[in-house]
């Protein structure tokens, strides 16, 4: 079994370090040491995607993340990207802060919660919904557009939520709506996307 030393590391390294372990060296069996829970998550994700089962162990500060795939699935895509409703776009939408422009805060924030509110007007145009950095606090518990994001994320909107972000701000507890992502996740996104919009 491989072992990974991951601690100390920030996103998206130890996913890297991970993909590198079974797409690169096809291990099937790997052990991955992280000193915090969104690595731990981000981790466990990816691996999950790629068919392995994991188990986490927690000793102090640090979680042991073990995992053993089965052969003929190290190969497999990170995602399988789903085939949009035919002649809709795939448009990426990707959240940098939790309000709108600059000069007025209050007003910001009011901006930003009527564009949330009206993202459903996309239709299925809009793919996937990215919470990075500041926008990480749109999907916690005492969000103004929660119940927004909610009945979005229902309807089928793919919601991702960086984990580094939201361990910086200390809210990966808080967190309510969406995928607690990488940025892996993120750039692979981008890729996918036939167009990528940055607030």
């Amino acid at each position: 079994m491989k072992e990974i030393d991951a601690r100390g590391l920030a996103c998206p390294a130890p996913v890297l370090l991970a993909k590198a372990a079974i797409e690169k060296e096809g291990e099937s069996h790997i052990r991955i040491i992280v000193d915090n829970k969104a690595s731990k998550e981000n981790v466990c994700l990816f691996l999950e995607s790629k068919k392995f089962e994991t188990a986490v162990q927690q000793e102090g500060s640090y979680f042991h993340i073990t995992a053993k795939g089965k052969v003929g699935t190290v190969s497999e895509p990170l995602s399988e990207p789903e085939k949009p409703v035919s002649g809709a776009k795939k448009i990426m939408v990707m959240a940098a802060t939790d309000r709108i422009g600059f000069g007025d805060d209050e007003l910001g924030l009011k901006l930003m919660v009527s564009f949330i509110k009206t993202l459903k007007e996309m239709g299925p145009d809009l793919w996937r919904l990215v919470f990075v950095n500041n926008g990480v606090r749109l999907a916690i518990d005492d969000s103004a557009v929660l119940p927004d994001l909610k009945e979005l994320e229902a309807g089928g909107l793919h919601i991702m939520v960086c984990g580094t972000c939201l361990n910086h701000f200390n809210l990966l507890d808080r967190k309510q709506v969406g995928e607690t992502t990488n940025m892996l996740d993120i750039v692979t996104a981008m890729q996918l996307a036939d167009k990528v919009i940055t607030l």
